[in-house]
């Protein structure tokens, strides 16, 4: 059974940092794609970010510069750290392994709130 447990989300002053933390189990996460999806308020879903089994890493034009997405292997842990964060980054945010159809499991996802 896989399950992917997000966690690490807050509330957070304009400009300030959060790492929020994905683990996974039932899956070969070493070679797994895994990818950080948004969801704001009253909005539809937003790719973020993706690190693919070799390490690289791909950032929606709007995070580029201030997310960092990276994995621990030995912990079967996807990480995004979030600096410089923004009103506009307030989202749930959910852990999600992408294939080449698309996104084949989800986390719960843990809520990030940009806030003065």
């Amino acid at each position: 059974q896989v399950q992917l447990v997000e966690s690490g989300g807050g509330l957070v002053q304009p400009g300030g940092s959060l790492r929020v933390s994905c683990a996974a189990s039932g899956l070969t996460f070493t070679s797994s794609w895994m990818t950080w999806i948004r969801q704001a308020p009253g909005k539809g879903l937003e790719w973020v970010s993706t690190i693919n089994g070799g390490g690289g890493t791909y950032y929606t034009d709007s995070v580029k510069g201030r997310f960092t997405v990276s994995r621990d292997n030995a912990k079967n842990t996807l990480y995004l750290q979030m600096n410089s964060l923004k009103p506009e980054d307030t989202a749930l945010y959910y852990c999600s392994r992408a294939t080449g159809e698309g996104f084949d499991y989800w986390g719960q996802g843990t809520q990030v709130t940009v806030s003065p």
